[in-house]
């Protein structure tokens, strides 16, 4: 199975509503991307229109890969004389005027155009009866991937270096560990500071160097000074740190929520950026009902958790990561982990199967186009993923020994193992060589069939 071979295999379109206002101070834009993230998109209209970054506002982040339309804020001023503007791959439509930034709530849904490739012809057959077994049972509203930008490149989780003070760490998995999946200059800039760490008084040689300016700046005036310099940082970039430890710490312990309430043998599961998720592929009409209209902490200092089977999940997924409620605090600075109640599950909206086709990009295989809607924060390669779980590499059944809890406590999956032998009952991973091996052996095996004459086995 494959997503986003091409920029045109996923599409998302951002549905959106806000206040018209004709003399409003927010010129509104649509902005139709693709290949840019909508950080870098914005860096890049900063840069060519000479707009201060903070003066830019937008509902919400879209991801680098594929096609995206999604509104821009502008304060204080349009972006040129014309309507339509055109820089590279960034396109810009003007549609009005708005008393107020933009923000999540001018979200009202996202909608989804994907294609699925490389498929088997039987792997394309099974799409809308697993498509409609989505529909009954809903889609765990995990966070994948995507969230996970840090640790994908190698960073880990920089949060972890916030909440012990280590702002040395923290700034030094920022600024210098290039990404061994970059060969952008970015990642050039990140190793000449990983070698010259502390030799602030140098000049990284490439010009994406500039981004970081205001960070070294203040370690020029104070070489010591890693908490001002991280503080530096892009507010939104430093809040992503923390989103990332506090998205991880979610689905653990709604893994273990999960667990607790649902067979194992009615449970899948799939790998992604942070380990692996699981997923119910039947639920009884009351578990569901239920589960449908629960929601999942996400975990600060100040939570408070009425549900013991809720409680007893969050805590024992922070505990397991060697923290406590009280330990989710930025020692004196102006980081703080929030509070928020995310729904457990979600539902795609008119989610459509169309018939299989031949995929022009992989000989002898099929796509299949799916097409939905999701609410603001839910994942569309999610619910791509568990609707095609059967075609996924990364998918596996979930142990037998994770058995569900009573009604009044929690019996953990095989209670007697500490979480990290988890990861021993994997199946190993398969490399990249070998899968490219077993391609060519399939190829070959489907040619040596092809050549036979009918009715010969």
């Amino acid at each position: 199975m494959k997503i986003k071979q091409r920029p045109e295999d996923f599409v998302v379109r951002e549905g959106y509503r806000f206040e018209p206002d004709l003399e409003g101070p927010v010129w509104v834009y649509r902005m139709d991307k693709q290949k840019v993230s909508t950080l870098q998109a914005l860096e890049r209209i900063s840069k060519e229109f000479a707009v201060r970054r903070r003066d830019l506002s937008i509902c919400g982040l879209k991801d680098k890969q594929g096609r995206t339309e999604q509104l821009v804020g502008v304060l204080g001023g349009a972006l040129g004389d014309s309507e339509v503007l055109q820089s590279g791959d960034l396109r810009l439509k003007l549609i009005g005027r708005a008393a107020q930034p933009l923000s999540s709530r001018n979200i009202t849904a996202n909608r989804f155009e994907v294609t699925v490739r490389d498929l088997s012809p039987e792997e394309a057959e099974r799409v809308p009866e697993s498509a409609a077994e989505v529909e009954r049972t809903g889609v765990v509203n995990y966070f994948d991937s995507q969230r996970f930008g840090f640790l994908k490149h190698g960073q880990g989780f920089i949060a972890r270096h916030l909440l012990r003070g280590d702002w040395e760490s923290a700034l030094k998995a920022f600024l210098a560990t290039p990404s061994e999946l970059d060969r952008s200059d970015d990642a050039k800039v990140k190793t000449f500071w990983r070698d010259h760490w502390g030799e602030w008084q140098l000049r990284a040689p490439q010009a994406a160097g500039k981004r970081y300016a205001p960070i070294l700046r203040r370690l020029r005036e104070d070489p010591r000074d890693f908490k001002g310099a991280f503080l530096h940082i892009d507010r939104r970039l430093r809040m992503m740190a923390l989103f990332e430890l506090q998205s991880f710490l979610w689905n653990e312990g709604v893994k273990r929520y999960l667990g607790a309430r649902i067979p194992a043998a009615d449970l899948i599961g799939l790998r992604y950026q942070a380990g692996a998720l699981v997923f119910p592929r039947s639920l009884t009409r009351e578990l569901r009902d239920d589960l449908w209209n629960r929601t999942f902490p996400l975990l600060a200092p100040d939570s408070h958790i009425d549900d013991p089977r809720v409680r007893d999940a969050a805590l024992g997924a922070l505990r397991a990561q060697g923290l406590t409620p009280e330990q989710l605090r930025v020692p004196d600075s102006p980081l703080f982990f929030k509070h928020e109640e995310r729904p457990l599950f979600v539902r795609p909206g008119k989610l459509r199967v169309h018939p299989p086709r031949p995929d022009e990009l992989n000989r002898g295989k099929r796509k299949v186009n799916l097409s939905f809607t999701l609410p603001p924060g839910a994942y569309a390669t999610l619910v791509v993923r568990r609707v095609l779980w059967f075609a996924t590499e990364s998918a596996r059944p979930v142990l037998r020994d994770a058995a569900p809890e009573a009604p009044q406590k929690i019996t953990r999956p095989a209670a007697t193992r500490r979480p990290a032998p988890e990861r021993d009952s994997r199946p190993a991973p398969q490399g990249f060589l070998a899968r490219q091996r077993a391609r060519k052996a399939e190829r070959a095996a489907r040619r040596e069939a092809a050549r036979k004459p009918p009715g010969t086995r």
